[in-house]
């Protein structure tokens, strides 16, 4: 699998309790069924279960998805509502 193009997406799933996760991937519909089944999914979601892809952005490198996920990590909630909210009408 080639790692380094544009082939990385970006991904903010909203959780049962509201909160939003942000993560990396080169295929979201999987990460996102990795997450649900918890068993290779993250910690984040071991008290609370992945519910949707709210957002996503495609066609990142390995090292902009990165660079992004740590950018929008820093962002307060209402920056990342702001975000999504564009988006909400759109299915994932």
């Amino acid at each position: 699998m080639k790692t380094t193009g544009p082939d990385w997406s970006l991904y903010i799933i909203e959780a049962s309790d509201a909160s939003l996760y942000t993560g990396i991937t080169t295929d979201v519909e999987r990460r996102f069924a990795e997450h649900v089944e918890r068993r290779r999914g993250a910690k984040f979601f071991g008290g609370r279960k992945p519910v949707r892809v709210v957002y996503r952005e495609d066609g990142h490198t390995r090292a902009s998805a990165s660079r992004r996920e740590a950018e929008i990590k820093q962002m307060t909630r209402r920056q990342k509502q702001a975000l999504i909210a564009p988006r909400a009408g759109e299915s994932a």
